[in-house]
């Protein structure tokens, strides 16, 4: 590796490096001392090793993962340090190592058997506070769901055995510098009294009253509950804690569909999406998975294609569409896996031709026109910027899996995009980058870097009038509103078992509380800053589209941004970092067709911004129009009455073959009379 990329990750590594030499050199003088024998520095060290290992166990857990992967975890190093202290405490003169010396040793003998002892039983709490099934949305009363013990007995090994040894290790201390075995004594006697109540006090979670519920009852419990809510469509999702934004963009969409249903495969995503009113139910292993085959569900929707799909198509009486999260030009968009599906649901015309283009096995059957119902909330254009300045949003997408260049602009262009704009006094820069930028490409992250630092030195460049205190105190206040709505806090301590009983039956009509709440708090969220300020957005919180919607222009890449921006028909420019002539790129990508396309040099945005200021000069007005038509769809019927009306569709085919399949095994199966009546007269010659 070259010396200019080995140095990064040297510095990075340097406080990890820096905490395990301090700790082997502490362990050092402690065996020193332990063998000369030398009180003071034995003292010295094993104190300091045991408050530096609390304090990075505490504040840095990271920094010391390296020893846990070599076999020299917390546990092993404090064992370590005690066994050093005995040593010490048979060299030094003034303690009896015929009476004293064994006691102490067995006093802490005692307390690592206590300790691992309370390991097994937290393992056990754990395993029975762990459900085949977790819920959000759903009353889970009958699982006799508690809240959970402490963090500190359940989940937290290390910091227990250093919290609870610490009486003991410093009574031994104490013992080794004044040569009196009685403070020993006293240190472990502390110990073992805490370490003895905590094993008491986690067990009690495995008495009947606090036992959850068993798998076979919680299997029984969630058949019940399908038959009571009977679901019809579901949206199914499965992914990685960054992927969370696919399945949330589709939530008010899902919302207002007719008894539906969030299916999760991993336990953590449950918390991942956003607040809403719809029943979440993460099934993790198949077996549990198969529970919805015997249910009312008809219809499921994927936003994302995903290893564990494969497991729930199997299920044959729900029929699936291919929902995806966004469409762009770009080779995912139409993925071969999506003729796994049943049908492949679009925005509009030209997705169908991207698939019969690509020739991926997508039959032309089965696609489907639906438009993009999630982009309601994005206003159309009304005219040039109004103010004194003119809101471009940057908002390249991230690097992808395949390393092409031409996925993202950040990379090759981004300063230069960043620093064009920033050279224009007009212009208000909003940077909004991919969640995932810098995921798989370092370059992508750093880059990423560079164009804030960009941003934020342009801002101590510029100055002007401020909204006041009372803009702040507006934002405070909605932001706490809205947290109040989407967010419930947990202890600590809490954990899945806690957090589903918390997170029971929503308490009235959240959701449009939700979507007012939103809105005041955008409109809190704009007001708080002045015009002139350049802004990074991150989080979820604005959304993309309230940056659209404050938004003169967008410069982004081949990507789904574009594509849902051009509902708006304002101005839009896309930058070419594939290396391709422009003509060969507006033909391999047709999103570019109605922007202007922009070379890594950026060298034309100051005629993009003179376009997007005098519309007499924008070339593409009606080109955007003809293309958000073939994009997206026609506006009439509306996109939502599409989309539901896709849905009723796909419902009735899965009820349809349901009766073909009844229709099929009906003959097969007899009626209970006939099979009683006929198990009679078989048994009637042999009486």
């Amino acid at each position: 590796m070259p010396l200019a990329g080995l140095l990064p990750r040297i510095w990075t590594q340097l406080p990890a490096l820096c905490a395990i030499c301090a700790l082997f050199v502490l362990f050092a003088g402690q065996l020193t001392g332990a063998l000369l024998p030398n009180a003071p520095l034995l003292v010295a060290s094993g104190a300091a090793g045991l408050a530096l290992d609390a304090y990075l166990l505490h504040r840095y857990p990271a920094l010391l993962s390296p020893l846990s992967r070599i076999r020299l975890d917390v546990t092993v190093r404090q064992l370590l340090r005690d066994m050093l202290l005995m040593v010490a405490l048979l060299r030094i003169d003034g303690i009896d190592p015929e009476r004293e010396t064994p006691a102490l040793l067995g006093g802490l003998s005692v307390f690592y058997v206590l300790h691992f002892a309370c390991q097994a039983v937290s393992l056990l709490v754990r395993r029975a506070r762990t459900l085949p099934v977790v819920t959000r949305n759903i009353d889970v009363s009958a699982l006799n769901p508690t809240v959970a013990p402490p963090r500190v007995l359940a989940r937290r090994a290390g910091h227990r055995l250093l919290a609870f040894s610490a009486p003991a290790t410093a009574g031994l201390l104490v013992t080794a510098l004044t040569a009196h075995a009685r403070w020993g004594a006293i240190g472990l006697a502390a110990s073992l009294t805490l370490i003895a109540m905590g094993v008491a006090r986690l067990a009690t979670w495995l008495l009947p009253e606090r036992r959850a519920a068993s798998d076979t009852r919680v299997m029984e419990w969630l058949d019940d509950w399908l038959a009571e809510y009977r679901p019809t469509v579901a949206m199914y999702f499965s992914g990685g804690a960054s992927s969370a934004y696919q399945a949330n963009m589709w939530l008010a969409t899902l919302a207002g569909l007719e008894r539906p249903l969030i299916v999760l495969r991993e336990r953590f995503m449950v918390q991942k999406i956003d607040a809403t009113d719809v029943p979440v139910l993460c099934l993790p292993k198949v077996a549990t998975l198969f529970a919805l085959e015997n249910s009312t569900l008809k219809a499921m929707l994927h936003p994302a294609n995903s290893g564990k799909t494969s497991q729930v198509l199997r299920i044959p009486a729900i029929k699936h569409a291919f929902v995806n999260h966004g469409e762009s030009d770009k080779l995912s968009s139409c993925n071969p896996y999506a003729k796994a599906y049943d049908e492949v649901w679009v925005a509009g015309p030209a997705a169908r031709e991207r698939y019969a283009l690509a020739d991926v096995g997508v039959e032309d059957k089965d696609v489907v026109e639906v438009g993009r119902p999630q982009l309601a909330p994005i206003q159309a254009y009304s005219g040039p910027p109004e103010g004194a300045y003119t809101t471009v949003l940057y908002a390249p997408t991230w690097e992808g899996w395949d390393g092409n260049p031409g996925n993202t602009s950040v990379v090759l262009a981004g300063e230069h995009i960043v620093a064009q704009l920033l050279n224009d006094p007009l212009v208000r820069v909003l940077y909004k980058p991919h969640p995932m930028t810098g995921s798989v490409d370092p370059r992508a992250g750093a880059a990423d870097a560079r164009v804030r630092t960009l941003i934020r030195e342009a801002n101590a460049r510029r100055s002007g009038p401020r909204p006041g205190q009372r803009a702040q105190d507006e934002l405070v206040r909605r932001t706490v509103e809205l947290d109040g709505l989407t967010s419930t806090v947990f202890r600590g301590a809490a954990d899945e078992l806690e957090r589903m009983m918390l997170q029971g039956t929503p308490d009235g009509d959240r959701e449009s509380r939700i979507e007012w709440a939103t809105a005041a708090w955008e409109k809190a969220y704009w007001a708080s800053f002045p015009e002139w300020e350049h802004l990074i957005v991150t989080g979820p919180r604005p959304a993309l589209y309230a940056c659209f919607n404050v938004a003169d222009l967008l410069i982004s890449d081949v990507s789904s941004v574009v594509s849902d921006w051009l509902s708006s028909e304002k101005p839009y420019a896309v930058a070419n970092t594939s290396g391709l002539p422009e003509e060969e790129f507006r033909a391999a990508f047709p999103t570019v067709s109605a922007g202007t396309v922009l070379t890594p040099d950026a060298a034309t945005v100051r005629y993009l911004l003179d376009s997007v200021r005098d519309p007499r000069q924008d070339r593409y007005t009606a080109d955007r129009a003809k293309l958000k038509e073939r994009l997206l769809g026609p506006e009439d019927p509306p996109s939502p009455e599409r989309f539901a009306s896709a849905v009723r569709e796909l419902c009735e085919k899965s009820d349809e073959r349901r009766s073909r399949v009844h229709a099929r095994l009906a003959p097969a199966i007899p009626a209970p009379r006939a099979a009683a009546e006929g198990s009679s007269a078989r048994r009637a010659p042999d009486a």
